[in-house]
């Protein structure tokens, strides 16, 4: 687990960060090439993601309750037509 945790990581700061050294150190604490695929496919999809918000100006509120009361609209009036 901690060798995927370390290219998940890496891929967050790229891809050319993962090595074929950590990709054999991977392997040879078991992982399939099947398992290491999954753990850099989130990285690389959660880095997509985050780019795609801050790209659009995104904002998240601080306060939690925030969210709440945006479910609640979203149930009553459905999601905006307009952005």
């Amino acid at each position: 687990m901690k060798a995927l945790l370390k290219i998940a990581g890496q891929v967050q700061m790229g891809g050319n960060f993962v090595t074929e050294a950590d990709l054999e150190q991977a392997r040879k604490q078991g992982a399939s090439d099947r398992e290491i695929h999954d753990p850099v496919l989130i990285a690389a999809a959660f880095c997509m993601y985050n780019r795609y918000a801050d790209g659009l100006a995104s904002i998240a509120p601080e306060d939690p309750s925030v969210y709440k009361q945006m479910a609640c609209q979203i149930v009553e009036s459905g999601y905006p037509q307009e952005f």
